[in-house]
């Protein structure tokens, strides 16, 4: 069963269209990315989903059934501006949002202080918000949205601010989600983060989805007529390969013409007497894609 499903759901602010018609569905237990550049709509389409904001036409399905009022206790959200009491204590701010959920206040307490220990904050339970560091209030605030457990979960940009090795404990929180078949909507612009979490992904821009898929088929869908050949060059002139650009010592990432097959190019180097260490199709990266689909749009 799909948790969420968009169907045609449009919304404008006076003369400016947010969102253009977008249908797309996620999946119960997958991490699902939601992309665009800066003001494509996203932002939006979330505050429909969390019924923050109405759209103006289209309907929005949460679990298989029409947005009722039941549904905020199964999900949790983390915007991207962030809020937290300063003036409180850590473990009573992540108690206090739980119970919000309906979770009983001993047991909010108990799985605050496991979130702490499992973010490597064990120390600042007891601390008031405002002695938090940026990166500090960044992995409280996460904890806060994931503590309940909620079966769908809305992050915007949860690794903003985080260094690597804090970035890297967010996502495997997230992964983890998915093994216990939890749902994450997932809103970011680290495109690394998409390719190593994401199973599918949509993409808006100017309100319209250009892009929808798994993110392998969407890299082969989009990806250019490339190989990468591991040889010592320099490389000769082949049938079938339109350019050869060096990549480091012994790496060429070639162009491949539009009728040829990586298997002919291969065999075209062997023949021209190339020894070929390495080669292999190239997909392009998603930030790439990314990058490209939106020029091509508003072109």
């Amino acid at each position: 069963m799909d948790a969420v499903t968009f169907e045609g759901v449009t919304k404008s602010f006076g003369a400016v269209a947010a969102l253009r018609g977008v249908s797309f569905s996620v999946r119960e237990g997958e991490v699902f990315g939601l992309l665009g550049p800066n003001g494509a709509g996203k932002t939006t389409l979330m505050r429909i989903l969390l019924d923050v904001i109405r759209a103006d036409s289209g309907k929005v399905s949460v679990f298989g059934e029409p947005w009722r009022a039941s549904c905020q206790d199964r999900i949790g959200y983390l915007p991207e501006e962030r809020g937290l009491y300063v003036k409180q204590r850590v473990a009573d701010v992540l108690t206090y949002f739980a119970a919000l959920k309906g979770i009983a206040r001993a047991e909010a307490r108990r799985r605050a202080h496991a979130w702490l220990e499992r973010l490597d904050l064990p120390e600042v339970g007891s601390w008031r918000i405002e002695r938090l560091s940026k990166g500090m209030s960044q992995k409280v605030q996460f904890a806060a949205a994931l503590l309940p457990d909620p079966e769908l979960c809305v992050l915007d940009e949860p690794t903003s601010g985080l260094d690597p090795v804090n970035a890297r404990l967010v996502q495997e929180a997230i992964a983890e989600r998915r093994a216990r078949g939890r749902t994450t909507i997932l809103s970011t612009h680290q495109m690394d983060q998409v390719e190593s979490l994401c199973d599918r992904i949509a993409m808006i821009d100017r309100g319209r989805l250009v892009v929808y898929g798994a993110v392998d088929e969407v890299r082969k869908r989009h990806s250019l007529p490339e190989a990468r050949v591991l040889a010592a060059g320099p490389l000769p002139a082949v049938e079938g390969v339109e350019s050869a650009v060096p990549e480091g010592d012994s790496t060429w990432r070639l162009r491949l013409g539009p009728d040829a097959s990586p298997a002919g190019v291969l065999a075209a180097l062997v023949r021209a007497g190339v020894a070929v260490e390495g080669f292999e199709k190239t997909l392009m990266p998603i930030e790439e894609i990314f990058v490209r689909l939106v020029k091509e749009n508003r072109e």
